[in-house]
């Protein structure tokens, strides 16, 4: 089994589509480790406020075939392939580590992803994982997330509750 460190946003329906993402990976995967919620704004395009959150869980499935499945996942809530990359999206799921593995592989898949830079990536990972390292520069997540420029990415803690 593999330790696996998921990012997930969204920006249509945020609330929506993330408890329902979180419902299906609890399906799939069993118990998962999830962060609190954060609302930022998007970056790379002109769009509406985010709601990212980060999920820790354990799998049997080799990082490509743990991607198809991701993408089949946001495929079943709407995510469209057929826009630009940085858009407004329903459901974006990134793996962010798989255990220690450095890859970088078809279907835009890098391990770890470079988004790890911006705040909305790093601090739900820091919240769950604070002691996890980095595979390349051997940082754990706390000592990264207190290293941050948080003013640069403010984020706001967001409630997915009713």
């Amino acid at each position: 089994m593999a330790r696996v460190y998921l990012s997930l946003g969204s920006n249509l329906e945020p609330h929506r589509h993330l408890r329902a993402a979180l419902a299906e990976l609890r399906e799939r995967f069993g118990e998962l480790v999830v962060s609190p919620a954060y609302r930022s704004a998007s970056v790379g395009f002109d769009g509406a406020a985010f709601v990212n959150l980060a999920v820790g869980l354990d799998t049997e499935l080799e990082p490509e075939a743990l991607n198809d499945w991701l993408h089949a996942l946001e495929d079943r809530h709407g995510r469209r392939r057929d826009v630009p990359r940085y858009s407004d999206r329903t459901l974006d799921v990134d793996i962010v580590f798989y255990d220690d593995l450095v890859l970088d592989g078809p279907g835009h898949l890098q391990i770890p992803r470079n988004e790890l830079q911006h705040a909305f990536v790093l601090r739900p990972i820091a919240d769950i994982a604070p002691g996890f390292r980095h595979p390349l520069g051997g940082r754990s997540m706390a000592e990264l997330w207190a290293a941050f420029p948080t003013g640069s990415e403010p984020l706001q803690a967001e409630s997915l509750a009713d």
